[in-house]
């Protein structure tokens, strides 16, 4: 009963110590889980109802300056087949996101030098200018307060910079010398500052992750409230270094989106392509878990393979309108319901 009172405690406060989420993460049992799930989907169905929120992701270029030791996209994987699309390629996949319903577009991809804000801006005004009620999502890296601020202003509207991980050792065990824990999080702070929307996010199961680094991210969501938040089950990539270690599980990863519901009920949160690409039915258990967000691919088929940031990612071959029409008919399986809306976060 002590995790029952926690999870309570949680539900009713949103707020626990360190050490009480690492408590809730050490001792729950199955039993547990469905309680901490059952007040997770109250939560958000109070807010939310039974809307899911879509969003059309377009992977704009696969190459990357980052050595990322989990990602396969990394630059030292000389087997990847690199691609960039163009500003005019962009376009078209905006344009068939918005007649299939899209109010959001989200631009990912590595941190590629040829997207530079003057790029990036121009991009930006023609989506906006396009259509003007969408939402324009950035996830392009780590930039300069100046950049963050040209592309805010040029109309972008949310930001995606996962932090990976809140404890620093854990960070440096997962990333090259070069790469800074404290200018990840100096970013998210910028980002928030600026103005934007901004999301944050963590691997569930990344290697030499222990639930002790767990509970520091659960009480970094807590503390810095991000609009949104991507957690997915670390997936390993033949093509680095931690091509052997183990994959994260469906089990922790929808726990863990129920706590996080709990703590921010608020809080935009996907069921992510890692959660189905580890299981059948991983997206629909992700919005059963108290997740309200999916992200299906706009992209263009013949490249959705070569954005491989792990092994065996799905709906690389599918068209937009299949895989538009399949998530629909998914999350209709299970009692919700797309909506064509910009999604923004209820406060």
């Amino acid at each position: 009963m002590i995790i029952h009172k926690l999870a309570d405690k949680l539900n009713s406060v949103h707020s626990l110590t360190t050490e009480e989420y690492r408590f809730l993460i050490d001792n729950r049992t199955k039993e547990d889980e469905e309680y901490i799930k059952d007040l997770a989907v109250s939560a958000r169905k109070k807010i939310y109802g039974n809307s899911v929120f879509v969003r059309g992701l377009i992977e704009i270029s696969n190459i990357c300056k980052n050595d990322c030791f989990y990602c396969g996209i990394r630059k030292s994987n000389k087997n990847c087949d690199r691609y960039r699309l163009s500003p005019e390629q962009i376009m078209l996949c905006a344009e068939e996101g918005y007649s299939l319903g899209f109010r959001t577009f989200v631009l990912q991809g590595g941190e590629d030098p040829f997207f530079s804000d003057e790029v990036l801006i121009k991009i930006i005004g023609e989506i906006k200018s396009s259509f003007p009620d969408c939402a324009v999502t950035l996830s392009m890296g780590e930039r300069s307060r100046d950049s963050y601020e040209r592309l805010y202003n040029a109309g972008a509207d949310r930001y995606l910079l996962r932090h990976e991980t809140a404890n620093e050792e854990h960070y440096n065990m997962l990333h090259p010398p070069e790469m800074s824990y404290k200018n990840r999080m100096n970013c998210l702070k910028e980002l928030r500052s600026t103005g934007y929307q901004v999301g944050a996010g963590f691997m569930v199961g990344s290697p030499f992750q222990t639930n002790a680094e767990l509970a520091e991210d659960l009480k970094f969501i807590e503390l810095f409230k991000p609009d949104m938040c991507g957690i997915g089950p670390f997936i390993p990539h033949k093509d680095t270094p931690f091509a052997n270690k183990k994959a994260g599980t469906l089990e922790d990863t929808c726990f863990l989106l129920s706590v996080i519901r709990l703590i921010y009920p608020n809080i935009l949160l996907p069921s992510t392509t890692a959660l189905g690409t580890i299981h059948p039915r991983g997206r629909e258990l992700g919005i059963l878990s108290g997740a309200n967000v999916v992200m299906p691919n706009l992209s263009p088929v013949n490249v959705r393979k070569k954005y491989e940031l792990y092994d065996n990612k799905i709906c690389t071959g599918e068209e937009s309108a299949e895989c538009r029409g399949c998530l629909e008919a998914r999350m209709k399986s299970v009692g919700y319901e797309i909506v064509t809306d910009r999604g923004d976060i209820k406060k």
